[in-house]
């Protein structure tokens, strides 16, 4: 039995060729271990957990932001809506008051305002809209000009690293 155990596969156990591997494999992680690179290792992934943290903060204040001005703008919408139904209103009872005056300046005075009611509201819209649009772009680009500029960054290079690492021990696993 101890002669098995001397001689495995018919070769000494110091001349096995697994053996030989083995030895460097073991010092290269000792070494790693005796310099601290387990601890480098867990600190980098610590500094990359917190950077993609902030960054997702960021976005959440950014998405927030972008809900306030949206509300903001449909707000203003809304009154300009009101605003615009007010004008009809008035529009309409001014109307009343001239039917008894004169029937024939009824009639172009009504399609005057009416004309002049739809294109405030119509502007009003468009301004509502073109604004809500314009910032919207505008924090998208912000957003997305911010994601770009923090692309590559030293932490990428570690997470780069890291995917070697792991890959290097699924091989010897």
């Amino acid at each position: 039995m101890t002669a098995n155990l001397i001689m495995a596969g018919g070769k000494a156990w110091y001349l096995a060729s697994e053996f030989w591997v083995l030895v460097p494999v073991l010092l290269f992680f000792a070494i790693v271990a005796w310099k601290g690179g387990f601890k480098a290792m867990g600190s980098a992934l610590d500094g990359r957990a917190t950077a993609i943290r902030d960054e997702l903060d960021e976005a959440r204040r950014l998405r927030e932001e972008a809900q306030t001005l949206l509300a903001s703008y449909q707000r203003r919408q809304a009154e300009a809506e009101d605003l615009a139904e007010e004008i009809v209103d008035r529009a309409r009872r001014d109307a009343e008051a001239m039917a008894t005056k004169a029937r024939a300046d009824l009639t172009e005075r009504l399609q005057r305002r009416a004309a002049q009611a739809e294109a405030k509201i119509a502007s009003a819209e468009a301004q509502a809209l073109a604004e809500v649009r314009s910032r919207a772009a505008d924090l998208a680009v912000d957003a997305a000009a911010d994601l770009i500029r923090t692309e590559l960054t030293a932490t990428d290079k570690t997470r780069l690293f890291k995917d070697g690492v792991s890959q290097i021990s699924g091989t010897f696993n």
